[in-house]
């Protein structure tokens, strides 16, 4: 075990594979949307330790050389986990400033319940291809949209699968995305051809989105009828002070974004800003969370650190409002940073032993066509998703790996960095131990299993680039004079 590690044969990667796919399988039918809370960490704890063996035992890897694969591994998901502290803490300062309670209650006043869905997703769609960001739309405006659709009386998992089909479309399209700029940067082509080649699959797929929305809202059966949209508009009213000027704090965390302010000083400044809102617009919420009277400026840094680390839950008459106004703070993220970590543990070490490598290896060798070439790119990026637990993983290895393929197949570079994003980037919050699926699963309080079917831009995604490939619809191949380059 201390000479050369021999290279993964596929019968070899397979076997943590398997392992991890059967218990998951099991797991989900024991605990059901329970796993988040502990379940399926052991999974990922226990397939990784069956990694682990295969590496050392039969491929002669050491410990020392997993073990650095893992730390590597949780370091490149290190700024998510910082990003959902703060998405944690910003959601505890937003509820208890009127923030969101605000945008639930003037979104009840325009939205109705025929065009809400679709609604939904254009406006989270909107707002992500401002921001570059589908965490930072669905953490905000995401939160806001959900409360708005549980009160119109909408079951919360289709809701949940508007804001993340629009909110992922702005991602895939925006410029400011990181997604966006590393799919091209891995296939060897600019920011803009990407993204104006990527808008020929992602169109169609956005407007079958909205139509399926659409059809829904003309069918759907609500529990909420117009007396208890005003009763809870009421009783938000009644509860907290309302004002437009509530909406300072999330128009500077947009612009802040928009301006390319990185994610981390934007929340954190968005989390503060509620903070101080929350002091000048609500004294009555601040004294109910201290929970004991005397000097405001002591009861309000009790009330707002509460807010920003711990649970906090606003107690009306009404229960409906009640279920729209809790929160957890950074500690209600412990459990999706847990899973996180456990994920990226054994992506860490099936990625360090080759087994991953050696996984996607296979099945390039069967590709002859450019439709299976396509499709076999898409089916990697989702395995990558489910194996190594991060998008941007399933964006980098599959692209390395296809990008001298894909070349000599006479391909342009922007079919592969176009197929890279309408497979890796809309597939990785169906997962639900990938960092977005669960990610979104504890932003929103959806189990991503709950969402997942209701996700139709990024179900549909893959499957429309892989139907253009087979096509040859958009396929732009190298010219023989731009071969000689």
């Amino acid at each position: 075990m201390n000479g050369i590690p021999r290279a993964p044969k596929v019968l070899d990667a397979l076997i943590p594979l398997a392992f991890l796919i059967i218990l998951l399988v099991f797991n989900i039918r024991v605990f059901g949307t329970d796993g988040l809370s502990g379940s399926n960490q052991i999974v990922l704890i226990l397939s990784a330790a069956v990694a682990a063996l295969v590496a050392v035992f039969k491929l002669g890897y050491t410990w020392e050389t997993l073990q650095d694969g893992i730390v590597k591994s949780i370091s490149s998901a290190m700024s998510s986990i910082l990003i959902l502290f703060l998405i944690g803490a910003l959601a505890g300062t937003w509820l208890i400033s009127g923030i969101v309670p605000a945008m639930i209650y003037y979104g009840l006043q325009v939205l109705s319940p025929v065009i809400f869905l679709l609604a939904a997703c254009f406006i989270s769609a909107i707002v992500s291809v401002a921001t570059g960001s589908s965490w930072t739309t669905v953490a905000t405006v995401g939160v806001a949209l959900l409360g708005i659709g549980k009160a119109l009386g909408f079951e919360e998992g289709i809701i949940a699968g508007a804001i993340i089909s629009g909110a992922y479309f702005g991602d895939k399209m925006s410029p400011l995305s990181d997604t966006t700029n590393l799919a091209p940067a891995m296939a060897g082509t600019d920011l803009f051809t990407h993204i104006r080649y990527m808008a020929k699959t992602t169109t169609p797929s956005i407007l079958i989105t909205l139509i399926i929305f659409l059809i829904i809202g003309f069918n759907y059966e609500t529990d909420g009828g117009v007396d208890d949209v005003k009763t809870i508009s009421a009783v938000i009213q009644n509860n907290f002070n309302i004002t437009p000027w509530l909406f300072i704090v999330p128009v500077v965390v947009l612009v802040m974004i928009v301006k390319k302010v990185p994610a981390l000083p934007a929340l954190l400044t968005g989390s503060l800003l509620g903070g101080v809102f929350a002091l000048i617009f609500q004294p009555e919420i601040i004294m109910s969370i201290a929970g004991e009277s005397g000097n405001y400026l002591y009861l309000g840094f009790k009330s707002v650190m509460m807010a920003l680390y711990g649970d906090i839950a606003i107690v009306t008459e009404n229960d409906v409002v009640n279920e729209l106004l809790t929160t957890g703070g950074m500690a209600g993220m412990l459990n999706t940073i847990w899973l996180i970590i456990c994920a990226m543990i054994f992506g860490g070490i099936m990625e360090e032993s080759g087994m991953l490598k050696v996984l996607a290896e296979s099945i390039i060798k069967n590709v002859h066509r450019v439709g299976s070439l396509i499709a076999s790119t898409a089916a990697t990026c989702i395995f990558f998703n489910i194996t190594t637990s991060d998008q941007y993983l399933a964006i980098l290895v599959p692209g390395r790996m296809y990008a001298d393929v894909y070349r000599k197949r006479g391909l342009k570079p922007e079919n592969l960095s176009r197929t890279l994003e309408d497979s890796a980037t809309v597939t990785s919050v169906l997962v639900p131990w990938n960092t977005c699926g669960a990610t979104q699963a504890s932003v929103l309080g959806v189990a991503t299993l709950v969402y997942a079917p209701y996700c139709f831009f990024n179900i549909i995604s893959p499957f429309m680039t892989i139907l253009y490939g087979y096509l040859n619809l958009g396929i732009r191949y190298i010219e023989p004079e731009e071969e000689l380059v």
